[in-house]
């Protein structure tokens, strides 16, 4: 990707506990991302949050089970945007996906790895 291109932004929320095909949503979808040619792909995890069930979810120190909100975000170009999002609709039950346009500033350096 170079600087200064126009991009897009997807932002995936999923719960700690959701599957695709028994494995967690998020790292589903973060391998999927990299299947399909994704630049990059980072999850996040949400301390404090609720969903569509409006149920809140919370990091307790003194809980066991958690379902945390986890966010999963990729910066594309739109077209493999989009081409992922399709995907993504074919192998999630449940999850709120938003993209916004952006503007790529700096994407690594020259030659690193």
């Amino acid at each position: 990707m170079r600087v200064d291109e126009d991009a897009m932004l997807l932002r995936m929320f999923v719960g700690q506990s959701d599957k695709v095909d028994g494995h967690p949503a998020h790292e589903a979808i973060v391998l999927k991302a990299r299947e399909m040619g994704m630049p990059g792909a980072t999850v996040l995890r949400g301390l404090l949050g609720f969903g569509r069930s409006s149920v809140l979810r919370r990091a307790e120190i003194l809980s066991l089970s958690q379902d945390l909100p986890m966010v999963i975000e990729i910066v594309g170009s739109r077209e493999k945007v989009e081409r992922f999002v399709q995907a993504l609709t074919e192998i999630t039950q449940s999850c709120l996906i938003t993209t916004e346009k952006v503007q790529v500033v700096r994407y690594g350096d020259e030659g690193s790895r």
